[in-house]
């Protein structure tokens, strides 16, 4: 198992921190997740079925072709690699490690590849995060469509994993996902803030879609995790809303960082990327007053989350001032 952020049990059992007094900074899911209604009590003693209104609320909200919803993006990560003979395979560097981890437990060759070197020519598959997690790099449409045709002309595949689109989708390549060898994935962990309902879709061209779902078998998507997410899609002022909030908070928080001699070097609306030599002992300091950011060995990097209220704003800043080599301006 890859390590992931949000792991509270085990930092509070390693620093003695009861649960309840942490602050998690550490996944990049969004602090003020969306709520309505609770799900209806239907959907909690039937099977779920696939012709409510889940697959058109996505479409709509993503400007999609189609779609085939799935038990979050982990469930696409692992059984897409299933779905083509062993073949070679680039992923971006840093990233999403399960991005490669799938693959290669599907008998394929990964090759690492930085933003700069993503020139599909020797590739039968090229795996991007767009904007990326860690590092925030963002793609533009023409970049990723160059690259699609040139995966296209030899059957090749490109997959996007658009997990942080949502707050700024003006790159996202949903709208085009009626082509051939070209994969798209979404969740609503981050930007709705839903990550324990494990809903996720791949937007592709049908055959492929239909393959995948053969894969995954029926009844992906728990009833409950339906109801909530048709309503989450639909909701268009909080989707608005957020936007503005989210955009508001990622500047502050790149602000504070700065001003604590902790340079981001990229990011987006939820979260903010430091590579620094001292990422190891400022995440150290910090764990133990409670906050729990993410850590990154390769290259040494921290990627903070956003606090969600001006209590937690507080207690962030005031430990960035006390962290070892570090200290606000």
């Amino acid at each position: 198992m890859l390590e992931h952020g949000g792991l509270l049990r085990r930092a509070s059992a390693r620093y003695g921190i009861a649960l309840e007094r942490w602050l998690d900074l550490s996944t990049g899911i969004n602090p003020r997740s969306w709520t309505g209604e609770p799900p209806p009590r239907e959907a909690w003693r039937r099977l779920p079925e696939d012709e409510d209104e889940l697959a058109q609320a996505a479409r709509e909200y993503y400007g999609a072709p189609d779609v085939l919803p799935t038990a979050g993006s982990q469930a696409a990560i692992l059984n897409l690699p299933r779905l083509r003979p062993p073949c070679r395979v680039g992923v971006l560097t840093p990233g999403y490690a399960e991005h490669t981890a799938g693959w290669r437990a599907a008998g394929h060759t990964v090759v690492p590849v930085a933003p700069a070197e993503c020139a599909a020519a020797a590739l039968d598959v090229l795996v991007l995060i767009n904007p990326n997690n860690p590092t925030g790099h963002r793609f533009t449409r023409a970049e990723l469509l160059g690259w699609h045709r040139q995966l296209g002309a030899r059957g090749g595949w490109l997959v996007i994993d658009e997990a942080f689109a949502d707050t700024d989708p003006k790159d996202s390549l949903a709208a085009e996902t009626q082509r051939e060898g070209l994969v798209v994935l979404r969740s609503l962990g981050k930007f709705f803030g839903l990550a324990g309902a494990r809903v996720g879709f791949v937007l592709a061209a049908e055959a492929l879609r239909r393959r995948l779902a053969q894969q995954l078998g029926p009844w992906t998507v728990a009833g409950p995790s339906r109801a909530v997410a048709i309503q989450a899609l639909r909701d268009r002022p909080w989707q608005a809303e957020t936007r503005r909030r989210l955009r508001a908070a990622a500047e502050r928080l790149a602000a504070l960082l700065h001003g604590c001699a902790l340079e981001p070097a990229g990011g987006c609306d939820l979260f903010q990327w430091v590579p620094t030599p001292h990422a190891p002992l400022i995440h150290e300091h910090l764990a133990r007053n409670g906050i729990l950011c993410r850590l990154f060995e390769s290259p040494a990097a921290l990627r903070f989350g956003l606090p969600g209220t001006e209590e937690d704003w507080e207690r962030l800043q005031t430990a960035l001032r006390r962290a070892p080599r570090a200290g606000c301006a």
